[in-house]
This record gives C-alpha cells, structure tokens and sequence, in this order.
C-alpha cells in the first residue's frame, strides 16, 4: 500500500499508548491516518502525532471501519470487546493485553524469536507479557548458539507495569514515607486483590492474583509464554521454566535475574556473550572489571534488552547467570506491538 496505512491506537491516552503513538511515528510503516481511539472519559483530547494534532475518539465498533491496523493497549476486557469487531471489518490487530495471547490461533511474537510465525494470523496478534519479551530476547541468541534446556528467573518488575495509576502512587507513597506520613496503598500488589500494600521502600513477591497452585498469574504467564514462543506450545516439556515476579519500588524499566542450563557441558561465558553481541535488539553491557552492567535507570526510553552479569555457574556445568534489563512500556509494549506491525508490513500480511 504505497500511499500508506490508516492505523488506529486503542488506549490511546495511557502510558502505553502514548509510547504507541511516539514509536510509531519513529517507525518505518507508512501512516496515510492516524485514529487515536480511548474511553468515553478520552475522547476530545489532543495529543500529537508528527508534529501534528490528533483528536481522540471514543472507542465503538464502527470506528474501525476503513482501518488496516490496530494497535490496542485499553485493557483485556476492551480488546475483547473491540477487535473482534475490528477484524470484521478488514483490520489487522496487535494486542498488547493478555486477552488472546494463549489462544491457539492466534501468534504470540516476539519479532527478533518467532516473527516466522506472523502469516499464521487470523486477524489478531498477541504482545507477550512484558516480563517474557526481554527475558525472549535475552535468551534467543544463547538458545540458537549453544542450546537451552532449563530457565530459573526471578523478575524485579517495575510500577509502570501495573498502568499510570500504580505509578502515580508508586511517587505518592514515596513523599508520604519522606514525609513521615501513612502510606496510602490502594493498587499494590494487584487491583483483585483484598489486601494492598506499599511498594515504596518495599518489595511486594505478588504480581496480579495468586493461583491455586500458589504461583502467581504473573509467574503462569512467563512459563507458558516462554514455551509459546520458542517451542511453539504452551505445555512443551523440552525447556524447563519456572518463575518468581517481584514488584519493586523502580519507575520504569523491569530487572531479571536470569538462571539457565544449555544442556551443553562445554558452553562457555565467551560462547555466550559472542552469541548476545551479534543478535539483534539485544545489547551486551558487561565489563565487570569497570563495573559496567545494566541498570533501569539507563535502560529506561531506550528500545533494546540489556544483558551483563553473565557468569558460569561454579556448580553445575553448562549453567549460567546473567542479569537482563529492558524498558518495560517500549520492548515491554509499545516498541515490541509497534515492531510487529512493523514486520506485517514488511512481510505485507496486512
């Protein structure tokens, strides 16, 4: 389509899908209209895309009409709601909530794993958790150089993974601690949940509910995630993959502490930092003599996964550590949605 596509951001006005609206203007998909598309509360708002300004809509199903790509980040409920809708009417959707991401069907990608999965679609692709993508990018080079057979990860998941809102009490907290006042905790650690706790100066091991097998839904969802995306089946017994999420008092920008077996005796440290140097969205801080490692504070506005730390475990042959960090609203969401639609494009699945 040489003269471009009419693209429509779902969630327009939230943290995500301001990021949506910033990375797709830094893309390289060709944008004829863009239709900004939020809540009734929204619509009437201006933001800017390209210099230029963009009224927001409230969100209906004949609003898609005549548009060839959804980008959604309005919650799970919203995505259900809507895409099907725009689906019938022509669209190609990429979903950046956890609606569709373990229907059969529909792909879960993460363009620098599985993008060869993308002309399998339906009409709708799922954006993986946030926690997977960086953990997916992190691990991909390591897998196809030397093999993995085994992943132990405990996450340090950021506030703005849980929306605005949390953010913004995440900071209010945060005086109120300064202050030596009472905190005031109404979202931490999940909106479902009865209790809720500070996470200023603290560090909450729930993230979303906890299930009956006393894994959190967080934790369920980079296991199956992990399988979905590298094997192709949420169930697949050839990687193992067990989790711990934890929520800590950083803005923006999740940290992971990364154990994993390749299954080969002989893989080394040099093995595995030469495969993460020469993938792609993927950079290598890791010069321990310089104390050089990643960190959110840096890796926050940025689009790559960070990966240092990286170590033999002294135990057990061909197992290592290593430490990864990503932004979680741009590789966690916007940039990896935006990128999907990229590689539609590219692939012209739309």
């Amino acid at each position: 389509m040489s003269e471009g596509y009419t693209v429509a951001i779902l969630g327009a006005t939230g943290a995500v899908g301001t990021r949506m609206i910033q990375q797709l203007a830094a893309s390289t998909i060709p944008v004829a209209k863009l239709k900004l598309l939020a809540s009734q509360r929204s619509a009437g708002k201006t933001l800017t895309f390209k210099g230029q300004p963009v009224t927001v809509e409230e969100a209906k199903p004949e609003s898609f009409d005549g548009v060839d790509i959804v980008l959604a980040s309005a919650g799970g409920s919203v995505s259900k709601k809507f895409l099907p809708e725009a689906v019938k009417r022509g669209a190609v959707c990429v979903d950046n909530t956890s609606a569709f991401r373990m229907e059969p069907d529909v792909p879960l990608v993460v363009p620098e794993v599985n993008e060869n999965v993308l002309p399998r679609h339906h009409g709708i692709i799922a954006n993986p958790n946030c926690s997977t993508i960086m953990m997916m990018v992190a691990l991909e080079p390591i897998r196809q150089a030397v093999g993995l057979k085994q992943i132990i990860v405990s996450t340090y998941q950021a506030a703005s993974g849980a929306g605005q809102s949390a953010l913004n009490e995440l900071y209010s907290e945060a005086q109120d601690y300064l202050d030596h006042k009472d905190m005031q905790a109404e979202i931490f650690p999940t909106k479902g949940e009865p209790k809720h706790y500070p996470l200023a100066f603290n560090l909450l091991p729930q993230i979303d509910v906890l299930e009956d097998n006393y894994y959190s839904h967080e934790e369920w969802k980079m296991i199956h995630e992990t399988k979905k995306i590298m094997l192709d089946d949420m169930d697949a017994p050839d990687i193992k993959v067990t989790a711990t999420c934890v929520r800590v008092p950083v803005p923006i920008s999740h940290g992971e502490s990364i154990w994993i077996d390749t299954g080969d005796p002989d893989a080394t440290v040099d093995e595995l930092r030469a495969a993460i140097e020469a993938a792609p969205g993927v950079v290598l801080q890791d010069d321990p003599a310089h104390q050089v490692y990643p960190q959110p504070i840096n890796a926050t506005g940025k689009r790559e996964t960070f990966v240092g730390r990286i170590r033999a475990d002294l135990e057990n042959p061909g197992a290592f550590n290593l430490w990864a960090v990503s932004d979680n609203l741009l590789k966690g969401a916007a940039w990896n949605t935006v990128q999907i639609a990229e590689r539609l494009v590219a692939q012209k699945l739309v």
